[in-house]
């Protein structure tokens, strides 16, 4: 029996395969559309009860998102089962369709990082994402997909220290503005209703922790970039999320260092 079957034979519906993920789960849909189920291997076990702890720990808290439904641990991965949130992941949208929803997602964010910090268990901290870069790195795990093209060639220890050099600055930045983060707030990640267009709840929330919110604003703009029709339109989309934000001026260096860093954290 592989581990697919042996966790959804127990859980007595039909079960419909919808992706496997960058994380190395299975995604099942349940056929009535309602829910989700998320099977991790042994060596993803832990990522995927993070998941859950955050799910857990966000209900009730005016963020909308799946809601855990079950947990069930064996010796060969664990099964999360959640809520679905209706809609259609935003990276499916038109270019139009995504910026009349964009300030809906923008706001969907925003209730994330209204959180308050000091409640938050969980941690996204510039200190414990750069030790992950540093293990990465040190076992030649980047993956160069998340690369930009002008670093591919780059060697993977010149990047690191690309951001070792700016990370006292952005520590202390950190520390004036830390919020609570989605972790990955790119446009698979937000649900949005196709006949609204208006964001219906997040989702992947299994890296939501304290952090700087730039880290947050930097992938939504990034992942979003290619979805545009023109500059010009991207220039706005940008210029509403941060008036959104009530950022007047926002620090292009430290969006670009964010930028850096990230697909340093993925292996």
């Amino acid at each position: 029996m592989d581990l697919s079957s042996a966790f959804l034979d127990g859980l007595h519906s039909n079960w419909l395969p919808v992706r496997g993920g960058e994380s190395g789960n299975i995604v099942f849909q349940r056929a009535d559309a309602q829910a989700y189920a998320k099977i991790a291997p042994t060596a993803h076990r832990i990522e995927l009860a993070e998941e859950r702890d955050r799910l857990i720990w966000l209900k009730g808290r005016g963020v909308t998102c799946p809601e855990v439904i079950s947990w069930r641990e064996e010796q060969e991965g664990a099964c999360l089962v959640m809520t679905a949130i209706p809609g259609v992941p935003a990276a499916d949208l038109s270019g139009s369709d995504l910026f009349k929803a964009w300030p809906s997602l923008v706001q969907q964010l925003n209730a994330v990082h209204s959180l308050s910090a000091e409640e938050c268990p969980f941690e996204r901290r510039l200190s414990g994402m750069f030790a992950r870069a540093v293990d990465i790195v040190s076992r030649n795990a980047v993956n160069p997909d998340f690369l930009p093209d002008e670093d591919k060639l780059t060697p993977q220890p010149d990047l690191l220290a690309r951001i070792e050099r700016e990370l006292t600055v952005r520590i202390e930045q950190e520390n004036t503005e830390l919020r609570v983060c989605h972790g990955d707030p790119c446009m698979p990640n937000f649900m949005v209703s196709v006949e609204t267009l208006q964001c219906t709840g997040l989702i992947d929330l299994g890296r939501l922790g304290k952090a700087d919110r730039y880290a947050d604003l930097t992938l939504m703009i990034a992942n979003a970039e290619e979805n545009w029709a023109s500059p010009d339109e991207a220039k706005r989309a940008f210029d509403i999320l941060f008036t959104s934000l009530g950022i007047d001026a926002p620090d292009r260096e430290r969006l670009a260092f964010y930028l850096r860093l990230d697909p340093l954290t993925w292996g």
